[in-house]
């Protein structure tokens, strides 16, 4: 089996990927059992003032020292269960020290299997903004909606104040639902959670739509990358295809 490394950037997202996927090994091989894995965090605040000033190649070098460090644990491979993150690793510069899964064509591939037409997207402001989930699901032929402006202003104020300090609130649930109640009466099939945090705020069966959670897609093809169910991955960060 191989060694993954977690790469972490939001603390809430990267814990749940964590014990996803030593959960999935639980259930595929046996109690207890699981590939090795490492997890690597640089506190998320070094890197806040970056993203609020759109200047990606600073968080690019600090995720890179993690990814870094995760080589020098052992790791074969890394995933960075922070969909905002991957905004930062897609700027041009040297190669990652590992290669990586790319958390958006994980969601997107599967949201491809699932036959989906049109996908609500929900994650933070940067990434409803950002190329990523747009471009990825355009590739599969899938149409992607963003919330209205206010309330994906709603949206990453609750993130940010909220779940990535493992504040999970009634309220907060219920502001979610009633966006992606819109995206189910707007024509959508699916609705992304791409924040990591997201699914741990709105359970499936709460939801309005099918659910896509980004965080244990990913946790989930990490698994199988480790069990030598699926190939090595070959991006090493850069713009995608590269």
């Amino acid at each position: 089996m191989r060694h993954l490394g977690i790469l972490g950037h939001s603390v809430e997202g990267a814990a749940l990927c964590f014990r996803a996927f030593c959960q999935e090994g639980f259930r595929e091989l046996g109690p207890d059992e699981h590939p090795d894995v490492t997890l690597d965090v640089i506190a998320m605040a070094r890197s806040m003032p970056d993203w609020d000033a759109g200047d990606h190649d600073p968080i690019r070098r600090t995720l890179g020292e993690s990814v870094r460090r995760l080589a020098a644990a052992g790791a074969d491979f890394f995933v960075c269960p922070d969909n905002t993150a991957h905004m930062a690793l897609e700027r041009p510069g040297d190669d990652l020290a590992l290669p990586g899964l790319h958390i958006a064509e994980v969601v997107a591939d599967r949201a491809a299997r699932d036959k989906r037409t049109r996908v609500g997207v929900l994650g933070t402001r940067y990434t409803m903004d950002g190329p990523v989930y747009p471009r990825e699901l355009a590739a599969r032929g899938i149409g992607c909606e963003f919330p209205e402006a206010a309330d994906r202003e709603t949206v990453n104020e609750i993130i940010f104040a909220e779940l990535v300090n493992g504040v999970f609130g009634a309220d907060s649930r219920r502001e979610f639902v009633r966006i992606i109640k819109r995206f189910a009466e707007s024509g959508c099939d699916a609705v992304a959670l791409v924040c990591t945090e997201i699914p741990l705020l709105v359970r499936p069966d709460e939801s309005p739509l099918p659910v896509l959670d980004s965080t244990r897609l990913l946790a989930h093809a990490a698994f199988e990358v480790a069990a030598d169910r699926r190939a090595l991955p070959s991006w090493r960060g850069g713009p995608v295809g590269s």
